[in-house]
């Protein structure tokens, strides 16, 4: 696995991000199917388990991966994930911008990381619904954690919020994308603000 030659050919994610409590989740989801593609059908729904794996590099930076499994569709391939550090130089960008990775990958990628001598950090469940509007995707979830770890039929909810997160992946340089992003949240207020959350502040 050639990290380095596969950060350069990454793409870049475009993200805002919010919540809103359970008691206008509602309110939120009819929204959105108003402003999203197939307003007329029900929105997709997903539950995810995901672990996030680290190991120390070198010069003494954690590099972190992230696997994710789908619980309701079986037959889906798993998913690992890189996503690189948020790019803060540009304030007066409208989102937060940071290099992404995302492929398929086999169902034993997670003894394949601990044989790399990746670490299993953490890992939950992320239920919800996803929305699309042309290339956005507007994901509202809600996190819970396993208890025990590693039982995905034992879990409780984090917070009495969602997650809300309005995204693009897209080649390098298409930093329009960042106001595209911007004008949809907008029209989301005052259910919910979003912001450019960067997560270096909640650690």
């Amino acid at each position: 696995m050639n990290l380095e030659s596969t950060r350069r050919s990454a793409q870049q994610e475009y993200i805002l991000q919010g919540s809103i409590v359970n008691d206008s989740c509602e309110i939120l989801l009819h929204r959105l199917r108003g402003l999203c593609d197939n307003g007329d059908a029900a929105p997709e729904t997903f539950k995810d388990h995901e672990y996030v794996y680290t190991i120390r590099q070198p010069n003494g930076q954690p590099l972190t991966l992230r696997v994710r499994q789908s619980l309701e569709k079986k037959d889906y391939p798993w998913h690992l994930r890189y996503l690189g550090q948020p790019e803060i130089g540009d304030k007066n960008r409208a989102t937060l911008v940071r290099s992404c990775i995302d492929v398929a990958c086999s169902s034993n990628i997670c003894t394949f990381l601990s044989e790399m001598g990746f670490k299993l950090d953490y890992e939950y469940i992320s239920k919800g619904f996803i929305f699309k509007k042309g290339r956005m995707k507007v994901t509202v979830s809600k996190i819970f954690r396993l208890l025990p770890p590693g039982n995905v039929n034992t879990d409780e909810h984090v917070s009495q919020s969602y997650l809300v997160e309005v995204s693009v992946v897209a080649p390098t340089g298409q930093d329009a994308l960042a106001e595209e992003i911007r004008s949809f949240a907008e029209q989301l207020k005052p259910l919910v603000q979003l912001e450019k959350i960067d997560p270096r502040r909640l650690q």
